[in-house]
């Protein structure tokens, strides 16, 4: 594709980011990209624009010579994914933000940009309009990145502000999200972390070289976060964010997680509320970066997609240099985690994975603790993640380096659990 060339786009799905996507670039001229086609399920439906721009025949836009970028804005990672592999295959450059798609076929997607030499953009799939993948793969194109913290779920961070600026429960603050279009029908993605472990997964490519689906790290949601346990937080000046955090450590190893968090109020991650995301790096010379904007709704995620797109007129492709030139980093599990955890029954705690109790508060439908655990212990238990129980980590709540084993069998007498 020669630099500043036209671009022939044929677009599938046009739900509200892909009409948006269409008005823009149809009035705006400067940008030199025109919608030829667009691929749909249901071409009955009444729309904004004429019927002839419109087919369900997927080949239509795959075999069109004229068409040299494919924009892909379904829903169904499957059907995403043929689409994006037979496009690249073509070599026609891809534009996605279909991040299920993109983490449970990283791989893949990778191996056929190296084989066609055809660049694949999905600056959208993680917290929109945040400028997050192009800065990890250029201002970060090295291995000074040392961590990278932050909220990059929407629909999870509008429920919590709810839940602790309205005294909202849960079902109630999930519901009022739903109503203003925060969550889906069917919030499981958001509220079960899996959105965010998506994320995590692609961001951990781009920032540490590190290829792994979201079945290599853990990672939990929000759904047993309760009212109680945000009055917990307030008494403590905390607050409580599903936060993603990767963070080398000591050994040069990668720790990664998704899970509830307290965040104190000098945290750059307390005052980002509602639907906005937040993302906070930290590296060896540049110190700390903090990024934060809209991650989630139709106009933030189409300004990302327009930038790809714009960015295809210039050849920008990734380039992956921390995957191909970097090979030493890897995740482990061989860290401690800080944590609070409450429950409404004392029997779903499975006490002998605790290495360490600094605090226990019992009651007769509500108890808690803040305790000492290895990451491993939450890798092969589940217990943590039933109805009922809450498992949140504490600010700086990864440890590493101390001998807790020594230590451990006394701790748990002197809190009166063993």
């Amino acid at each position: 594709m020669e630099p500043g060339k036209k671009l022939t786009i044929g677009l599938f799905g046009f739900g509200v980011v892909g009409k948006g996507l269409y008005d823009v670039l149809h009035n705006t001229a400067t940008l030199q990209s025109t919608i030829k086609k667009i691929c749909i399920k249901n071409t009955d439906k009444k729309r904004s624009i004429g019927q002839e721009h419109f087919t369900s025949e997927a080949s239509e836009l795959l075999n069109d010579e004229d068409i040299n970028v494919i924009v892909e804005l379904i829903d169904d990672a499957a059907a995403a994914f043929e689409i994006v592999k037979t496009a690249l295959q073509k070599g026609k450059a891809v534009v996605s933000a279909n991040k299920k798609m993109i983490a449970e076929h990283f791989e893949e997607l990778l191996a056929l940009q190296k084989k066609y030499q055809t660049p694949f953009l999905y600056e959208a799939s993680c917290c929109a309009s945040m400028p997050l993948i192009r800065n990890l793969e250029e201002y970060y194109d090295n291995d000074l990145l040392q961590s990278f913290r932050g909220i990059i779920n929407g629909s999870t961070n509008f429920i919590l502000t709810k839940i602790f600026q309205e005294q909202l429960e849960f079902n109630a603050a999930l519901l009022m999200a739903q109503q203003m279009g925060f969550a889906e029908s069917n919030p499981k993605l958001d509220i079960g972390g899996f959105d965010a472990a998506n994320k995590l997964s692609i961001l951990l490519a781009h920032s540490f070289g590190v290829i792994a689906g979201i079945e290599k790290f853990i990672f939990n949601g929000i759904e047993n976060i309760s009212l109680q346990d945000a009055e917990v937080a307030k008494e403590k000046k905390f607050s409580i964010k599903l936060v993603a955090n990767a963070q080398k450590l000591k050994n040069g190893k990668l720790a990664a997680f998704v899970l509830p968090q307290f965040v104190t109020t000098n945290d750059d991650l307390y005052h980002v509320q509602n639907e906005f995301n937040a993302i906070t790096t930290e590296s060896s010379f540049a110190d700390k970066h903090f990024f934060k904007g809209k991650g989630a709704g139709a106009f933030p995620t189409a300004s990302a997609v327009l930038s790809d797109i714009s960015a295809l007129r210039y050849n920008y492709k990734y380039e992956y240099k921390k995957i191909y030139d970097q090979t030493e980093t890897a995740l482990t599990n061989n860290f401690y985690l800080k944590v609070f955890i409450s429950v409404d029954d004392l029997a779903k705690i499975k006490k002998e994975d605790f290495e360490w109790i600094e605090e226990w508060h019992n009651g007769l439908q509500y108890s808690w603790m803040i305790a000492i655990i290895h990451a491993e212990k939450l890798v092969t238990g589940n217990w943590w993640k039933e109805k009922g129980v809450s498992l949140i980590v504490y600010p700086d709540g990864i440890e590493e380096g101390i001998d807790y084993k020594k230590i451990s069998k006394r701790s748990l007498e002197l809190a009166g659990v063993v």
